[in-house]
């Protein structure tokens, strides 16, 4: 039995219920990553005692799980756009802000597929957008490949800012602290495509990167559909 079907316990003289658990969860989760998430931690956010909590979450992993489906909801809009590729673009984007508000949730993406129902709506909506548009299969193969771009992308981007804040240095900031040894490589010669990259590609911010890459993405998903887009 899933903790999605396990029946809560009734209600004793400390008021405790799943929510109340979760969203204690999150807050330790936001503010110290997942590593500060534990049964005992929770129980003393909410002034319980951690045997408390096994009536309502057996193991920390089905406490992720409540966390990755609580959260998820912030992805979900209410109505889906007609056009798949604004459909897919909302999800991705949505997915992205929902991240940065829960860098923890980066560490949880791209596993098995959430069972609860944020999860299930998630993967609804995005299997929606391209109902009817190619065969099942050929749906299932372009939700992976658009699904493991943002995973990847997303992971990036928050490994950049986990970076930042473990050095204390912003990106131009290491870049500018790394600049002499890696002067030094490229004069070898030895890396010519990466010096033509270092000295003439032009910056772009995150949300540029990420909003280019995902376009693409969706123009390569766009060949293998029966019809073009709306």
């Amino acid at each position: 039995m899933t903790v999605w079907d396990r029946p809560e316990p009734p209600t004793r003289p400390v008021p405790l219920d799943r929510e109340r658990i979760v969203a204690a969860a999150v807050a330790l989760a936001d503010e110290g990553g997942l590593d500060a998430v534990s049964l005992r931690k929770v129980a003393a956010r909410l002034n319980a005692g951690p045997m408390r909590l096994y009536g309502y979450i057996s193991t920390k992993e089905e406490l992720f799980d409540l966390m990755v489906d609580e959260v998820q909801a912030e992805i979900l809009t209410e109505e889906q756009p007609a056009d798949w590729r604004e459909a897919l673009g909302t999800l991705a984007h949505r997915t992205r802000r929902t991240a940065l508000r829960h860098e923890w949730l980066a560490d949880l993406l791209g596993g098995r597929p959430s069972l609860g129902p944020n999860g299930l709506a998630v993967t609804e909506a995005t299997l929606a957008a391209l109902d009817g548009l190619a065969d099942v299969d050929t749906v299932m193969r372009a939700v992976e490949t658009v699904s493991a771009y943002v995973t990847g992308a997303i992971r990036r981007e928050i490994a950049a800012l986990r970076a930042e804040r473990a050095t204390g240095l912003s990106d131009r900031e290491w870049q500018r602290a790394h600049g002499p040894h890696v002067t030094r490589m490229l004069a070898t010669g030895r890396f010519p495509a990466l010096a033509k990259a270092v000295h003439d590609g032009t910056d772009v911010d995150a949300e540029t990167t990420f909003t280019t890459g995902l376009e693409w993405v969706l123009d390569a998903v766009s060949t293998r559909l029966d019809r073009p887009p709306v």
